[in-house]
């Protein structure tokens, strides 16, 4: 089930999106006003439930992955060293 963060976030993509309808993009924004205080809610990312197992594993893949600096890699080799 998606969060309040997630739908939100879907109808802030979908008004920014030019390939949406004109009426599509008011009914998002009409969303976000009355259901979600104008799109301002807790980002996904803030929910401290997360599954430990999947952090760490996103965490080892971000070591492996070529195309990450090496900032990003030492980084998350810090954050997993303090799991």
């Amino acid at each position: 089930m998606p969060t309040e963060a997630q739908i939100a976030g879907g109808h802030k993509a979908n008004i920014n999106n030019p390939n949406t309808s004109k009426e599509a993009k008011e009914h998002s924004k009409q969303v976000l006003e009355n259901e979600f205080n104008g799109g301002d809610v807790a980002k996904a990312g803030d929910d401290e439930n997360k599954n430990p197992g999947n952090v760490a594993g996103g965490l080892k893949a971000t070591l492996k992955n070529p195309n990450v600096s090496d900032e990003a890699k030492q980084s998350a080799k810090d954050r997993l060293d303090n799991m």
